[in-house]
């Protein structure tokens, strides 16, 4: 495989965060992450110094970088590094594109949109619910009517930049797969097809907590089953309720599961992040994917960007023999992340 570089995830500040999602890694009521992290290292949060973000944009975009993600290990939105971003990256070529848990917290929805509408390529906002009482148990701490005021405030604004510039800014709402949500999946379309949402991704979820073991639909071949009924659905869904614009939202991640809960996934499913995609932590480590925090540590150790360039990162040995090996790994046999070959994921 060869590395054709596009985008860069900054994980600015992954404690800080206006929610308790059930299905977080380091903020849901039933992680002890936190206390973990204190033991192993002092710390109570990690925040990425702000004099690092300008040569780590520097050395992505010599790489050829045109995309950078603020947090999605807590939320951008909560901190200031996503000011600082908005301002280095598009000196530099680069768009945003981010991933929010659909508060807009400090402005309002309306500013928070000025601000990010003109330099951003998509914002996904995470969304699990079709009704308050399903989205209010999942997003611990969101009020889930004054979300959809926002959403529909924040694309109001969008449409206004469209119509005067001819640019985009996509919105998408992206779902985390659980068995408490996918039964509303129907609302979740129709509302966000009135809203004027253009796409719907989604992943099946990380089981980080006994907890959340009995939410995964491929957890035994009957959820395999029930998932498969929910995307035809699905596809039936978009042609029922188009769009604004009389187009039907998109849907990414939504394909059927043809293996059982233990079988490795299928060799044709690809990592749509090896050779394209790098994570810089909050410490400054660097790693090549989105997996769980403690799990992707077993993929082994790439660097950190306060003793190696990114550049050096990315030719390194470690990298190199993942980017060409990694459906060997454990942890790449059973990932939710990867896609069929003609699915992607951004």
């Amino acid at each position: 495989m060869k590395t054709e570089f596009w985008r860069i995830t900054l994980d600015t500040n992954p404690e800080d965060c206006n929610l308790h999602c059930i299905m977080c890694e380091e903020n849901s009521p039933h992680s002890t992450f936190r206390e973990q992290l204190f033991k192993q290292t002092g710390l109570r949060r990690r925040v990425m110094p702000l004099d690092w973000i300008e040569p780590i944009l520097q050395q992505a975009a010599k790489l050829g970088v045109v995309e950078v993600i603020p947090t999605t290990m807590g939320d951008p939105l909560v901190s200031n590094h996503i000011e600082l971003i908005a301002k280095i990256a598009p000196k530099l070529g680069m768009k945003l594109n981010i991933t929010h848990n659909g508060t807009f917290p400090h402005k309002s929805a309306r500013e928070w949109a000025n601000l990010i509408v003109p330099i951003t390529s998509d914002i996904k906002i995470s969304w699990n619910g079709g009704t308050a009482i399903t989205a209010e148990r999942i997003m611990n701490g969101i009020d889930f009517n004054k979300a959809v005021q926002d959403v529909r405030e924040f694309i109001s604004v969008r449409d206004e930049w469209v119509a005067t510039t001819g640019k985009y800014c996509s919105v998408t709402f992206q779902l985390t797969f659980l068995k408490s949500n996918m039964h509303e999946l129907e609302g979740i379309i129709q509302l966000a097809a009135s809203l004027g949402v253009d796409r719907i991704k989604g992943h099946h979820v990380w089981t980080h907590f006994p907890a959340l073991e009995r939410e995964s639909f491929k957890s035994d071949a009957h959820g395999i089953l029930q998932w498969n009924s929910i995307v035809g659905k699905a596809n039936k869904w978009i042609e029922k309720y188009p769009g604004k614009n009389g187009k039907s939202i998109r849907l990414e991640g939504f394909y059927e599961l043809s293996y059982l809960p233990t079988d490795e996934i299928p060799d044709h499913f690809n990592c749509p992040f090896l050779g394209k995609e790098l994570w810089v932590s909050a410490l400054g480590d660097v790693s090549p994917c989105c997996a769980p925090d403690e799990q992707r540590k077993a993929l082994g150790n790439f660097g950190n960007i306060s003793v190696k360039s990114l550049k050096e990162i990315a030719e390194g040995e470690n990298y190199l023999h993942l980017l060409n090996n990694y459906k060997q790994e454990k942890l790449c046999k059973k990932c939710n992340m990867r896609k069929p070959a003609a699915n992607s994921c951004c």
